[in-house]
């Protein structure tokens, strides 16, 4: 799981253009952008990814948009 803090004025139609980008590029680092939400009066986004590692999940930001999470939290699916 990413967290971006990106502050003031995150709108969810930009980071759904965002995340078209990140599904576009993402198969050529073996990586899988699953979901995503947004609070726009936090000024926070938070991107479920499934990665071989932290690096590959940036590296598919970096190349489709430029908006490197601030954050990376490994996490496990329960239940």
């Amino acid at each position: 799981m990413d967290v971006h803090n990106v502050g003031d004025g995150v709108l969810a139609s930009d980071v759904a253009a965002a995340h078209e980008a990140d599904l576009a590029v993402q198969d050529g680092f073996g990586v899988n952008y699953l979901k995503y939400w947004v609070d726009e009066a936090g000024g926070k986004i938070f991107c479920l990814v499934e990665a071989p590692d932290a690096e590959a999940a940036a590296t598919v930001h970096r190349k489709a948009h430029g908006l490197v999470a601030d954050e990376i939290y490994p996490i496990s699916a329960q239940g």
